[in-house]
């Protein structure tokens, strides 16, 4: 009976979804390292920005209680696996009068006063006893269909998957800090380009003025230089809109203020857009990095105990409970042997009939199960898409950064040409301002470019499922044994 407990109520373990034997694309099959892997920007502000984030974030903080409430009741859970021990001290005074109560009875059944003075009987007028007791209570369940068991490995498959949400929150917030890092290093530099392009179409617009007094330009290319240069004027305000927008939610990432926080950007960012590829490893990497993956797998095993909790319900239980201790009528006597006490009960209860409650809680738990097994499937799914579609963007960044970095160059090289005709007095001022202008413009789409090449290389990471650093002070780990599935993986802080 003990043997067919183990595993008879447990639903079998479900298959893993297959997997593709590598990554589409010009992905580089190494094993992939992520740990601080946002050091590849090679940008010691962010560095100092990110430990920040890690160490004063307020969805951290959270998650590390969660994680703290989850370890709770699995210990909880795991409590009732055991005989629960109770020590009782108790002092029981009782004083009634003879004639209530079990004295009436007496007299009512023949024991008259009369007769009691016949046979010389004396009975006091009250009845005083004062009993002291020292005992210790027991209970205990036989968990013999492993009801409580299960319910205990349910419990601790759900505290392990609270530990993979913390690691999700983890990089959650590492991706959102770095998006937002490097949004505010953009936005800057955006500024500064915008900023020459409105210098550049103010010569301009002089230029053309003093050539339309001079009756060499119309007055619709007057107007056309002039409304250049209101419409690049108009776009500053947004620009410095959106970098104080970025800079407010990057001040809420760190857990501070705006006042507070000023020393932690110098003026100059400058996050550095390596061209290298990432290693992603294989599909089969994801099950064992991806936080969603992770926390999947064992909500599906949690779920799985569940379900050979509830079905061990259907059975009898088997319950001791007692008690065991000293008493008597002088606390002296708590000390002598002979006044110990036992009380012991045996309980078999076996459910008959309860309007099929405990069925409906054997389906409603396998209905759970199904759920979650289809959450786990679809996130092993969406984890080996999600890098495949971010390999394919980063792929056109790296190509549309390549031409617009060629451009630049192109560009660079005309607004020289043409300063050197200017200052030589061969060219006219007007070519070199427009060769300038594009020269800036171009740039601006490049800073762009290096953006979005910056968003897909942290697209990467994140879909990949790395965050987490080697050694951290405090930090516990992450245990999956074999009852719950699943590998050991990194660290986890829990302060």
């Amino acid at each position: 009976m003990a043997a067919c407990s183990q595993k008879s109520f447990l639903p079998a373990q479900e298959p893993v979804p297959p997997l593709p034997e590598r990554f589409t694309g010009e992905a580089v099959a190494e094993a992939y390292a992520p740990l601080e892997w946002w050091k590849t920007f090679n940008d010691p502000v962010l560095d100092r920005v990110v430990e920040a984030a890690l160490s004063s974030n307020f969805d951290l903080e959270g998650a590390v209680a969660r994680v703290e409430q989850a370890r709770a009741r699995a210990r909880i859970a795991n409590a009732a696996r055991y005989p629960a021990l109770q020590p009782s001290v108790t002092a029981e005074d009782t004083d009634s009068p003879t004639n209530a109560g079990v004295g009436e009875q007496i007299e009512e059944i023949g024991l008259s006063p009369e007769l009691k003075q016949e046979f010389g009987i004396s009975v006091p007028d009250r009845l005083a006893v004062t009993t002291y007791s020292l005992s210790t209570e027991f209970s205990y369940e036989a968990d013999f269909w492993g009801r409580n068991r299960h319910d205990a490995q349910a419990a601790r498959a759900r505290h392990l998957a609270s530990e993979w949400d913390h690691r999700a929150a983890r990089i959650g917030v590492v991706a959102e800090t770095v998006h937002t890092y490097i949004e505010v290093a953009w936005l800057r530099r955006q500024l500064g380009l915008s900023d020459e392009i409105v210098r550049i179409l103010k010569e301009r617009e002089k230029l053309t003025t003093a050539r339309y007094h001079r009756g060499l330009n119309t007055a619709r290319e007057l107007y056309t230089a002039r409304l250049q240069l209101w419409n690049s004027q108009a776009e500053l305000p947004a620009v410095r809109g959106q970098l104080a927008d970025a800079q407010g939610r990057l001040w809420v990432l760190l857990g501070g203020y705006r006042a507070d926080l000023a020393g932690v950007l110098p003026d100059s960012l400058s996050p550095s857009m390596t061209l290298e590829h990432v290693p992603v490893g294989i599909p089969a990497d994801l099950l064992a990095q991806r936080p969603d993956v992770g926390a999947a797998r064992q909500h599906m095993e949690a779920a799985r105990y569940a379900v050979g909790a509830r079905r061990a319900e259907l059975l009898p239980s088997l319950s001791l409970s007692g008690s065991i201790g000293l008493q008597g009528s002088d606390t002296d006597q708590w000390f002598d042997a002979d006044q110990w006490f036992k009380n012991l009960s045996l309980n078999l209860v076996g459910p008959v009939f309860q309007g099929k409650r405990l069925r409906h809680n054997v389906t409603l738990a396998e209905t759970r199960l199904k759920e979650a097994v289809s959450a786990y499937k679809h996130s092993v799914v969406t984890a080996v898409n999600e890098v495949e579609a971010v390999l394919a963007q980063l792929e056109t960044s790296y190509h549309r950064h390549a031409l617009l970095n060629s451009s630049v160059k192109e560009a660079r090289a005309e607004a020289a040409f043409q300063e050197r005709r200017y200052r030589s007095g061969v060219g006219d001022y007007d070519d070199f301002l427009a060769a300038s202008e594009t020269l800036t413009s171009m740039r601006s789409s490049l800073v762009a470019a290096e953006r979005d090449l910056g968003y897909m290389r942290l697209a990467l990471h994140r879909a990949l499922g790395g965050v987490w650093t080697a050694s951290e002070p405090g930090a516990v780990q992450i245990d999956d044994s074999p009852q719950v599935a699943g590998p050991q993986v990194a660290t986890l802080p829990t302060e």
